[in-house]
């Protein structure tokens, strides 16, 4: 099973691969910030380069024979939809091309859940992008990381705005998660679920 559809659009791009994450320093070991950890981690793997476009970090290079561009818009959070929507229409990509890679609270730490379309579940993010691209059926892959455990006074704001702890093992989480990036892109959506869901 192909996950692209080639040669139905005019697109040069596989796949668009979008991790969410607010810009700066202060936020940059956040847990929010996961997506952004996972779109540098492949990019890392494949020496791509990034430069600024749409609002964010852009970087173009291939995986396997697709050709992908992995993005991290800065434009915050809850407008990540400009930055994501500003680079579908420019590589004329359909919003089933458009992977988001994002955090998500009702999640257990490390789990990983791939899927087409869905719930926004109170996600800013999603909700910008949802509403920028006209659909919310774009491509996630949702990463756990939790809620504030009993006795933490913390809201989930707070929590997700706060560093990983050392005992979840946050390079672990990220490599995981590109790992199930590179088995989507090369063995399609349902594998991808198989393997890492």
């Amino acid at each position: 099973m192909r996950l692209f559809r080639r040669g139905e659009s005019a697109s040069t791009l596989d796949l668009l691969i979008a991790g969410l994450g607010n810009p700066g320093a202060k936020y940059a070991g956040d847990r929010h910030n996961v997506g952004w950890m996972v779109v540098d981690e492949l990019a890392r793997r494949r020496d791509a380069r990034f430069k600024s476009k749409f609002n964010g970090r852009l970087s173009e290079t291939r995986l396997g024979d697709s050709r992908i561009a992995l993005l991290e818009p800065e434009t915050y959070m809850n407008e990540s939809g400009r930055s994501i929507s500003a680079a579908a229409r420019f590589f004329k990509v359909a919003s089933q091309d458009v992977l988001v890679v994002h955090d998500d609270v009702d999640l257990d730490p490390g789990r990983l859940q791939a899927r087409l379309g869905g719930g926004l579940a109170g996600h800013n993010g999603l909700r910008s992008i949802a509403q920028a691209l006209g659909t919310p059926e774009f491509l996630r892959l949702r990463i756990g990381v939790g809620r504030p455990g009993r006795g933490d006074p913390r809201d989930v704001a707070d929590y997700v705005l706060a560093p990983f702890e050392a005992h979840e093992d946050r390079e672990a989480i990220v490599a995981r998660a590109a790992d199930a990036i590179e088995a989507l892109v090369s063995e399609g959506l349902e594998a991808a679920q198989q393997r890492f869901n």
